[in-house]
C-alpha cells in the first residue's frame, strides 16, 4: 500500500473514531440535567453505534486505526522528531491497551453475557466499585480526544478557510470533553447516592458474578498482551531492520557546514537531518504538502532516484529547477551533497502561529497606481510631493477599506490591497470591483480639489486577479506587515501595468469576472501573455471603471 493509501486509510478510520467519540461525549453530557438523561440518551446512541453496519465500520476502524499506528511506528526510521509528533504518536500507541478494558467490560459483556451496560451500571463501578477505574477512564477520555483532535488540526491546517475558522474548532473542541466529564461527575454523584439505597445495586448488577468478571478480565489481560506483543515486535523489527542497514547499506549525506551525516538506505533527508540533530524547517511536519524542506542538490543529482507524483506536485507549483527536491520525499541511494534552501530557524515559525508562518489561501490581489506622478513630482518640491502623496494614499486607502479589503502596500505612488482574506474569494471579487470604483471616485474628486496646483488631473490604472497565494506577516523584527506573496501577486501587478498599454483605467482576469458574477460582455476581452509564466491570462479591458454596470457590483462604497 502506497504512503499516500496509508494516509487516506488512517484519516478516513481516525474520523470514525472521532465521530464516535464525539456522540459518545455528548450522550455522557446528558448526565448535567440527570442520570434519567442519559439513559435516554443511550437508547439513540445504541440504535446507531449497534446497527452491524456501523458496528462493523467501528471496530473495523479501531483495531486498523491501532494496526497503522504499529506500522507508522516501524516506517519511522529515527524516532527523533518534533515534540508535536512525538506526542501524536505516544498518544495513538497508548489508546488501545487503555480502552481494552473499557470495550471488554461494557460491550463484549453485553454480547457475551447479556449484561445491560447502561450508565448506572458503568457509573456505579468507576464511582462506588473501583473509583481508580474511574480516574483511568478520565484519563483515557482526555487522551483518545487530544490525539484526534491533534490529527483534525494537522489535517486541516493549510486549508484556507481553516485560520478563519480555527476558533470557533478550538471551542468545540474545549467544550465537548468540559460537558461530557461534567456530565460524568454529575451523573457518578447521582449513583452514588442510590447505590446507598437498600437493593438497587442488585437491581443495576443481575447478572455481573465473580466468574463473569474473572473471564471479561482474563479476555482484556489477554487482548492487552496481545498488542503488546504486537509493539514488541514492531520494535524488534525496527531494531533488526536499523541493524542491517546499518552494517550493510548506508549512505553519507554532506551538508553545507561540511558535516557528513551516514544513514542507512531508506531515510529521506529530512530524517537524516533530525537524526544528526541538524535543524531542518518542516512546516508540514515531513507529509510532503508545503515546500519548506526543500534542498538544492549540490552534488550527486544524477543518483537519486526519481521524485514520485506527490513530490512532483509540489516542485511543479512552485517552479522548482530540477536541481531541487523536497527533502521529506528524497530517499538518497547513493552519497549526496544537499543544501537546505529555507534557513532552519524558519522552522520555529511553526509555533508563532498561521499569520507568522503564512497560509496558503485564495485571495483577491489589486494593485493601483498613479499615472505619470514621477514627472509631475520632477518639478514640485519634497513637502509638496508628500503632502500630496498622502492625500492620494488616504482617498485609495479609505476607498479600500470601507469595501473590505486590506491596503497593506504604499510604495512610491503605488498601492496593493487585498479582498477575502476573511469573506472568501467570491466577496472578494466583489468587494474588489467596489473598491475600484470608488479609487477612481476619490482620486477624481481630489483632482479636482488641487486642479490648481496641478498641471493635469490624477489618473489611476488598477489591476485585479484572484488566485491562490501565501498570506501572512512578513519582514524582519518590529519591520513585519501583514502581505501575500505568489503567483496571484505577480499576475495582479502586471495586469496594472497593462493598463497603460491599454490605456484603461482598469484591467481585470476573467476569473475574478467569473467569481464577481459582473456582466462584462460589453468590454473587449484579450489574452496577455506575461513573462516567466506559460499560460497566458484571459482579461477585460475596462476604459472606464464607472462604466461597469453598477447593479452588477452591490453593495459599493459610498
Amino acid at each position: 500500500m502506497s504512503s499516500h493509501a496509508v494516509r487516506v486509510v488512517r484519516l478516513g478510520t481516525g474520523l470514525i473514531l472521532l465521530t464516535y467519540l464525539t456522540t459518545h461525549f455528548l450522550n455522557h453530557a446528558l448526565g448535567i440535567v440527570s442520570l434519567a438523561a442519559m439513559e435516554s440518551g443511550r437508547v439513540w446512541f445504541l440504535l446507531l453505534w449497534r446497527h452491524p453496519v456501523a458496528a462493523g465500520a467501528l471496530y473495523g476502524a479501531l483495531v486498523t486505526h491501532a494496526l497503522l499506528g504499529l506500522w507508522a511506528l516501524y516506517r519511522r526510521r529515527t524516532l527523533r522528531m518534533p515534540a508535536w509528533e512525538a506526542t501524536q504518536l505516544v498518544l495513538g500507541l497508548t489508546i488501545p491497551p487503555l480502552l481494552t478494558a473499557h470495550v471488554v467490560g461494557n460491550r463484549l459483556a453485553h454480547d457475551f453475557y447479556g449484561i445491560d451496560d447502561s450508565y448506572a451500571r458503568v457509573l456505579l463501578v468507576f464511582w462506588v466499585a473501583s473509583p481508580w477505574r474511574g480516574a483511568f477512564q478520565t484519563a483515557l477520555v482526555l487522551i483518545a480526544w487530544i490525539h484526534g483532535c491533534m490529527g483534525i488540526h494537522f489535517w486541516l491546517r493549510f486549508r484556507p478557510w481553516y485560520p478563519r475558522s480555527a476558533v470557533w474548532l478550538v471551542g468545540i473542541a474545549v467544550a465537548v470533553p468540559v460537558l461530557a466529564l461534567a456530565g460524568f461527575v454529575q451523573g457518578g454523584i447521582e449513583v452514588t447516592e442510590l447505590a446507598r439505597s437498600p437493593g438497587w445495586v442488585a437491581t443495576v448488577t443481575p447478572r455481573d458474578t465473580p466468574t463473569t468478571r474473572a473471564t471479561l478480565t482474563g479476555l482484556a489481560e489477554n487482548i492487552v498482551a496481545v498488542y503488546g506483543a504486537l509493539l514488541a515486535l514492531t520494535l524488534a523489527a525496527r531494531g533488526a531492520r536499523a541493524a542491517y542497514l546499518w552494517r550493510w547499506r548506508s549512505v553519507s549525506l554532506t551538508y553545507p557546514s561540511g558535516r557528513v551525516v551516514t544513514v542507512p538506505i531508506g531515510f529521506t533527508v529530512l530524517e537524516a537531518s533530525r537524526y544528526a540533530g541538524l535543524p531542518h524547517a518542516a512546516v508540514c511536519g515531513g507529509r510532503g504538502r508545503c515546500s519548506t524542506c526543500r534542498v538544492r542538490i549540490a552534488r550527486g543529482l544524477d543518483t537519486l532516484p526519481p521524485a514520485r507524483d506527490a513530490e512532483r506536485r509540489v516542485l511543479r507549483r512552485i517552479g522548482a529547477p530540477p536541481d531541487v527536491r523536497l527533502a521529506c520525499q528524497l530517499r538518497p541511494v547513493h552519497s549526496t551533497e544537499v543544501v537546505p534552501l529555507l534557513a532552519a530557524r524558519d522552522a520555529l515559525a511553526t509555533v508563532l502561529g498561521h499569520e507568522r508562518q503564512g497560509v496558503e489561501q485564495e485571495i483577491v490581489v489589486v494593485f493601483a497606481d498613479l499615472r505619470g506622478f514621477t514627472r509631475m513630482a520632477e518639478k514640485r518640491l519634497p513637502y509638496d510631493v508628500v503632502y500630496l502623496l498622502n492625500r492620494y494614499f488616504e482617498a485609495v486607502g479609505s476607498a479600500i477599506e470601507r469595501a473590505g479589503g486590506i491596503a497593506n502596500q504604499f510604495t512610491g505612488d503605488g498601492v496593493m490591497a487585498l479582498f477575502g482574506v476573511e469573506s472568501g474569494p467570491e466577496a472578494g471579487c466583489r468587494q474588489a470591483l467596489v473598491a475600484a470604483r470608488a479609487m477612481i471616485v476619490r482620486v477624481d474628486s481630489l483632482s479636482r480639489e488641487l486642479s490648481g496646483e496641478l498641471p493635469q488631473p490624477l489618473r489611476l490604472g488598477i489591476g485585479i486577479h484572484v488566485g491562490h497565494a501565501v498570506v501572512g506577516r512578513m519582514g524582519y523584527g518590529d519591520s513585519t506587515y501583514f502581505t501575500a506573496v505568489g503567483d496571484t501577486v505577480h499576475v495582479a501587478a502586471r495586469l496594472e501595468q497593462a493598463t497603460k498599454d491599454y490605456g484603461c483605467e482598469l484591467v481585470i482576469s476573467e476569473d475574478v469576472v467569473t467569481r464577481a458574477g459582473v456582466d462584462v460582455g460589453a468590454f473587449p476581452r484579450h489574452e496577455v501573455t506575461l513573462r516567466n509564466r506559460a499560460t497566458p491570462v484571459i482579461v477585460r479591458i475596462i476604459e472606464r471603471v464607472a462604466s461597469l454596470p453598477a447593479a452588477s457590483v452591490p453593495g459599493e462604497a459610498r
